[in-house]
């Protein structure tokens, strides 16, 4: 007799303790064969994460610890590296992304609209700003920022919610060999945790065989104690179940599963997350062939910077040495030595007659004048590589003054950051996709978002019934299944640079005085607006083309009092049409408050004797 039959021939009471144990796919041996798999990632990567140790150290200006010449006793560090980074960062927070989402369907408005409001709201509570901060550091030290979207159970007051957090690459493992992560057959992210900790989560689990040697690590001015933390594996991979991928998810620390998918198919079904990918986004500076990490700026300028602060230690030895007056003084000389060094000292015994040999100054020779040339030849040349000219800086040179110029010459010389900042909007917007799968997935429970706008804020309801699936119903009989909605995400500068928002106040001035927004030439300056490309281009379109129907308005209106005025003239012998021809000839094209007011005082006044209200004078 099966399980289902033996429970179904039992007592109710009896049979609700039956409880059939479906078998575990995922075991200690399939953990650790993913630890195999884990160890041959990490060897396939030991060269970058041996980098990025590396480039750590530059960052904290502790490069001498890699350059040292046992023979110096000189190392001055100097920060050109250090400002090229951080002016770097600072193009970037200065364009902080703001999403916008479009729909691909005219059905689609409203939700796009939703996600539009909802999305910043995400992000604030992820604290998104400071995320993209660390992220950003971590690139253009290391040449990637990693970006991990997930969902939070614990989040929400135990309902859950979207997650976004900085990624380590030294945590991160995947196939040696391919560029695009979701091309890799596993993928490994792998953190330590505290021991004591996860024994009090899991009391019936083990957590002795907590090996940490997997993980590199980097080099601390303190000593971290690693000995009570476990390693924990979060552990992705991918299998196809009718041409389609399916993501699956295991967690494990030593020989224990803490979660696997696999282990609960009626829970995940179509696996962990139903978009399929791997939840991380890497946004690369310069990229690398086969690899998904690239390398950064500390990559390119750390040989400038290595012989920068060479020659400054050799040119500060020098002088150092150069300003001491040392002296060659024979042995048997008899002079007082100790009298002879202490400078204090106005009178220096000696036992014997002194002649020309007893005692000679050591002379030392001054560096010519090309080391101090050399040097900045290797602090130009650091500037140049970098893209960190003084122009972007504020500083002028060459007898620039002009506010116009250095912010013209700035806007030039930061094309390299703008590229940049481009790409980590392409990561950002892959991030919003990341995060709208999220929400589709899993918001099915309604919640509350507080709404920045501009006129304060408001509480909005939204959940994911907007984004399902739609039904398409039915068409002669057939069912026509389900569409899914699809978005694009647009993404710009939640705030401008200065430049850029001076750029755009005189453009705005420009228009003004070549006469944009006067409606008689609306047909003129809507062709010339459709041919230049600028940030709220379509709003200034919308405003011409207002006024330009506002105007038309106007003059049709003033056409039909003309016509009025005449036919009042007519049937009462007055001469009211005359003042109205007049008024309108002098009304100013755009109308205006009491001008406007002005200009519709004869025609009031016609309306009125022509309805009877009033006589004529």
């Amino acid at each position: 007799m099966g399980d289902e039959e033996r429970k179904e021939s039992l007592p109710v009471e009896e049979a609700e303790v039956v409880v059939v144990m479906r078998p575990q796919k995922i075991g200690r041996d399939e953990i650790r064969r993913a630890d195999q798999i884990l160890q041959s990632y990490k060897n396939g990567k030991k060269n970058l994460e041996d980098r990025i140790i590396s480039n750590e150290r530059w960052w904290k200006m502790r490069h001498w610890e890699e350059i040292r010449n046992p023979k110096t006793d000189i190392e001055p560090v100097s920060a050109w590296m250090f400002n090229a980074l951080a002016n770097k960062h600072a193009d970037a927070m200065d364009n902080y992304p703001a999403p916008n989402v479009l729909p691909r369907e005219e059905s689609d408005e409203a939700a796009a609209e939703a996600l539009s409001a909802v999305l910043p709201a995400i992000l604030e509570i992820n604290e998104y700003p400071q995320v993209y901060s660390d992220i950003w550091w971590y690139k253009i030290k290391q040449g990637t920022g990693v970006s991990e979207i997930v969902w939070d159970k614990t989040l929400n007051n135990g309902l859950g919610d979207v997650a976004i957090r900085k990624a380590d690459l030294l945590n991160l493992f995947w196939e040696p060999g391919v560029t695009n992560i979701q091309k890799s057959a596993n993928f490994f992210h792998v953190e330590l945790r505290n021991q004591k900790a996860l024994a009090e989560a899991y009391p019936d689990l083990d957590f002795s065989r907590g090996d940490t040697g997997q993980l590199a690590k980097y080099i601390h001015d303190d000593t971290i104690d690693t000995s009570d933390k476990v390693l924990v594996v979060d552990w992705y991979y991918k299998k196809m179940r009718g041409g389609k991928e399916i993501l699956h998810y295991c967690q494990y620390a030593g020989d224990n599963v803490l979660f696997a998918t696999e282990n609960d198919p009626d829970t995940y079904p179509d696996g962990y997350y139903d978009h399929g990918k791997y939840p991380f986004v890497f946004d690369t500076l310069f990229p690398e062939e086969d690899t998904p990490a690239g390398f950064g700026y500390i990559d390119i300028m750390k040989s400038c910077q290595k012989y920068i602060d060479k020659l400054n230690g050799a040119i500060l030895k020098n002088i150092l040495v150069t300003s001491r007056k040392r002296l060659i003084v024979r042995s048997d000389g008899g002079i007082n030595e100790d009298e002879l060094a202490d400078v204090e000292n106005d009178i220096i015994h000696s036992d014997v007659s002194l002649g020309e040999d007893s005692f000679r100054e050591l002379t030392y020779n001054p560096l010519p004048g090309i080391a101090v040339n050399v040097l900045q030849s290797k602090i130009d040349e650091l500037k140049e590589t970098s893209g960190n000219r003084d122009f972007s800086q504020g500083s002028t040179t060459n007898g620039v003054t002009a506010a116009s110029a250095i912010a013209a010459l700035q806007e030039a010389g930061s094309k390299l950051s703008r590229d940049m900042i481009h790409a980590s909007y392409r990561s950002f917007a892959k991030v919003c996709y990341f995060v709208i799968e999220l929400i589709r997935q899993f918001y099915r429970e309604e919640r509350v978002f507080r709404i920045t706008g501009d006129n304060g804020y408001t509480f909005e309801r939204f959940d994911n019934s907007q984004i399902v699936p739609q039904p398409q119903g039915n068409d002669f009989g057939l069912d026509l299944g389900y569409r899914l909605p699809v978005f694009d995400i647009k993404v710009s500068a939640e705030k401008e640079s200065s430049y850029s928002r001076l750029s755009n106040n005189e453009l705005a001035l420009q228009f003004f005085q070549l006469g944009f927004f006067n409606p008689e030439f609306a047909d003129q300056a809507l062709a010339t607006i459709s041919m230049m490309k600028f940030e709220g281009k379509e709003e200034i379109i919308n405003k011409i083309s207002e006024n330009q129907s506002m105007y038309e308005r106007m003059l049709q209106l003033q056409q039909q009092v003309a016509k009025l005025a005449q036919v009042v003239d007519t049937q009462n012998g007055t001469d009211i049409s005359t003042g109205v021809a007049q008024e309108i000839q002098g009304a100013p094209a755009v109308p205006r408050g009491m001008q406007r007011q002005r200009s519709r005082s004869q025609a009031e006044k016609a309306a009125e004797i022509a309805s009877g209200q009033a006589a004529p004078r």
